[in-house]
Order: C-alpha cells, then sequence, then structure tokens
C-alpha cells in the first residue's frame, strides 16, 4: 500500500515533487486524469464523479489514503465525497486546509473559534470552477474574521501550462493579476490556489510586487502531510515502490511530466 495522489491532469505533479522530497522514504501513487483536462471549467456534478472515480482507482491499488492535490477536485467534490461516500476505513484529504492555515498562521487540528488576522485582504487565483465553489472563503470562515478575499478566475490558465505554452501562460498571468487589481488595489497577500500555479509562481511574484507576499502550496501540504502521517503511521502502509497512473497517452503524458518536474516518470495507463 501506497499513499495516493491524484489530479485532474499534470498540476499534481508539483505537489508529488514536495511530497517526494519531504518524504522519500514513502511510496506514491500518482494518478492524473489527463483524458478529462481540465476540471477547472467543469459543473461541480462531472467533478465528483470524475474524482471518485479517480480515487477509487487509487483504492484499488492499494492506496488507503488518498490526496487530492487538485483544488477544484477539493473545492468541489471533497466536502460531499467525506460526507456521504468515503468509507470509514479510508481517508481522503484536499489542498486548501494547508493553505489556509499557513495564512492565519493556525496549527493543523486548532479547532478555537475564528480569530482576528494580521493578512485583511487576500488575492485568490484559482480556476472558475475553484471560484464559482466558494470553497476557500469557507475554510477561512472558520479560522478567521474580517479577511476581505477577492477570487480571481484564471481561465486559460491551466490549458496554457498544460500544453507548455509558458510565453501564453506568463500573459495570461499578467493579465489576471491587472483584472484582480482593478477590483483590490492592493492585497497583502495572494494564494495560489491551483497546483499548476506554482510553475508560474515568478511570474505571479512579479507581476503582484515585492510587497505582496505569496503562498503557494506544494510545500505547505508537503508538511502537513508529513505530520498527518507522523500521527497516523497506519496510514503510510507497508508498500515500496512508486507508481504513476494517467487516463492519457502515458508517453506524452510521460513527456510532459518530464518538463515539468526535470525528471523521468514513468506513466502507464490506468
Amino acid at each position: 500500500m501506497a499513499v495516493g495522489v491524484f489530479d485532474s491532469g499534470l498540476g499534481g505533479l508539483t505537489v508529488l515533487d514536495a511530497l517526494q522530497r519531504r518524504l522519500p522514504d514513502t511510496p506514491f501513487v500518482y494518478f492524473g486524469d489527463n483524458a478529462h483536462t481540465p476540471y477547472g471549467t467543469r459543473d461541480a456534478e462531472d467533478i465528483f464523479h470524475l474524482t471518485c472515480a479517480g480515487v477509487t482507482r487509487l483504492w484499488d491499488e492499494g492506496c488507503d489514503l488518498v490526496l487530492l492535490a487538485c483544488n477544484t477536485a477539493s473545492a468541489a467534490a471533497l466536502r460531499r465525497m467525506q460526507e456521504s461516500w468515503v468509507p470509514a476505513e479510508k481517508r481522503v484529504l484536499g489542498v486548501f486546509v494547508p493553505l489556509i492555515e499557513a495564512l492565519t498562521e493556525r496549527q493543523w487540528g486548532d479547532n478555537s473559534p475564528p480569530r482576528e488576522v494580521a493578512v485583511k485582504h487576500v488575492a485568490l487565483f484559482a480556476t472558475p470552477a475553484t471560484v464559482q465553489s466558494r470553497a476557500f472563503q469557507r475554510e477561512l470562515a472558520f479560522r478567521a474574521i474580517g479577511v476581505d478575499v477577492e477570487a480571481q478566475p484564471c481561465g486559460g490558465l491551466v490549458d496554457a501550462i498544460e500544453q507548455g505554452d509558458m510565453i501564453l501562460a506568463e500573459a495570461l498571468v499578467h493579465s489576471h493579476v491587472e483584472a484582480l487589481h482593478r477590483r483590490m488595489p492592493r492585497p497583502q497577500a495572494a494564494m495560489l490556489g491551483c497546483t499548476h500555479y506554482p510553475l508560474m509562481e515568478d511570474a505571479f511574484r512579479a507581476a503582484l510586487g515585492p510587497d505582496v507576499a505569496v503562498y503557494s502550496q506544494p510545500d505547505l501540504v508537503a508538511a502537513s502531510l508529513d505530520d498527518y502521517l507522523t500521527r497516523r503511521p497506519q496510514m503510510r502502509g507497508p508498500g515500496t515502490e512508486s507508481d504513476y497512473l494517467t487516463t492519457g497517452d502515458p508517453i506524452a503524458v510521460g513527456q510532459k511530466a518530464t518538463l515539468f518536474l526535470r525528471r523521468k516518470l514513468p506513466f502507464r495507463a490506468a
């Protein structure tokens, strides 16, 4: 048994890379639903069923613990999955909470009432489906009060990254930041609410300027999972080998993954 990592495509590889660096002795099974990417423009019902199918495939691989390394799936499907679908002996986690905990400086499992925090004006950059779900604002409200969140749907950005067109991706980042600035001229912090976006973190930082704190997910999620597995070592399982699955063309996906991570990943058909 290994820890499963699910994503709609390639973006979750940024989280997988951080996980493998943080937990080098833990085997991971990565599942990329590349045949159906991107999720960010799909409706919630479609996202739910696609995510359930991917998680089921990871359970079939022996992964009792699955991390949704996809903000769209975490936003649109995770709560429903946890409340009505995930069996008692399995666990499915998302990637929003570590980001919000970092912003609000709260420790994992801190269930005290929401309180005032230093940051009052936050920009959220995410897919249209994540923005529409308002999951980020909902989770933030459990932990902080008095925070103004301005969400910017970044249409087209995931597609450009998946296609490897970084010139277009950089242009889209600047366009979306400009659109955000028209509604929130001086954000104090910016949350990159999609696991594809760390690949464009430098572009976001340049467009936002040096006075904006930029929060990116991979290292935060890796630290959170490390803590989770320390407290629940039974979820780590006895597996020894990592594996990489895709609903797309394994050769094409592997080539793109190599461009993303600068190392080869041997994808196979899911």
